[in-house]
């Protein structure tokens, strides 16, 4: 593999993590900040893509963004109801509307499973004219995803400092006492699901437009990535203030995307690449705990040593 390769390798993990790490913030503040575990994010990213494209393909690139997110939107609402209206438990909520949307895409899609994009004006064409005759003509996905995430954490960063920013770290933290305090925990996990799956939506979208197609099993496996990549985003950067937190979040989804294109690049067939992310997250998750048992592994072996020296 010569060094041209492993810049192209690199670049595409770099912005296909940046893109994914709009999934990640999601979860960032439905999972960490809401304590919410939202399973509908698989069919919320597919719905973000599907709907872009739709618009995309209509001829309003622009307005593609602003309904992927607003479809979104609409997606967070409804787990949000039918966990805080609906008495339906958090995991069964986001799984109910994650089956759900399964059809709703199909709907949006023209009954379809695949929409082709390659004649279609997106964001990413348009500044690709616009930047046409300069030394970043190459780079435009890179651009658009880079003040994509910028914005998003900067976003957060200020949301969550809020009245309201605070008023659903507390909902995540202790909901008994934040209804104590006058403050409405249904509304403050509404609204934090609704912003949180706009992003995921958003990410969908650019992912879509980016790779000029939507296939109905776009977000398949979406939670799972983003799972690994926040608890490996937590590793760099899991204390701190809010901004540093979501920059280690960025970080983690760049990382995992590094790492699975690495992965690739040992020609493995294409069944094994679920398999691939699978031993990823299992990583991601496990390491911490292990990290945690490794005194006690020591002294058993120390003791083991003792003794058989003895």
């Amino acid at each position: 593999m010569d060094f041209n390769s492993i810049l192209s390798i690199g670049e595409n993990a770099l912005q296909l993590g940046l893109i994914s790490s709009l999934t990640v913030l999601a979860l960032f503040l439905s999972y960490t900040m809401l304590n919410v575990c939202d399973l509908s994010t698989d069919g919320c990213f597919t719905l973000g893509a599907t709907v872009g494209a739709v618009v995309a393909i209509a001829g309003h690139p622009g307005l593609s963004i602003v309904a992927a997110m607003a479809a979104g939107i609409v997606s967070g609402f409804v787990v949000a109801f039918l966990q805080t209206k609906m008495g339906i438990n958090s995991l069964l909520a986001g799984i109910i509307v994650n089956t759900g949307l399964y059809s709703v895409n199909i709907a949006v899609m023209g009954n379809s499973s695949l929409l082709n994009m390659n004649k279609t004006e997106t964001v990413f064409t348009l500044l690709k004219e616009k930047l046409k005759g300069t030394v970043l003509e190459k780079e435009y996905t890179l651009i658009i995803a880079l003040v994509a995430v910028a914005l998003v954490v900067v976003f957060l960063s200020f949301f969550l400092k809020t009245k309201l920013g605070l008023a659903i770290r507390a909902t995540g933290n202790n909901p008994d006492m934040v209804r104590s305090s006058s403050i409405n925990p249904v509304f403050t996990t509404i609204v934090g699901l609704c912003v949180a799956n706009s992003f995921t939506a958003l990410s969908g979208c650019l992912l879509a437009q980016s790779q000029k197609s939507v296939n109905i099993d776009i977000g398949t496996g979406m939670v799972t990535v983003a799972l690994a990549s926040l608890l490996i985003g937590g590793v760099f950067m899991g204390k701190g203030k809010i901004p540093v937190r979501a920059v280690g979040v960025v970080l983690g989804s760049i990382v995992f995307r590094i790492v699975y294109a690495i992965a690739l690049r040992f020609d493995m067939p294409a069944y094994m690449l679920k398999l691939i992310s699978s031993v990823i997250v299992i990583i991601a998750i496990s390491a911490p705990y292990i990290k945690s048992q490794l005194p006690a592994i020591k002294r058993r072996i120390s003791l083991a040593r003792g003794k058989g020296a003895a």
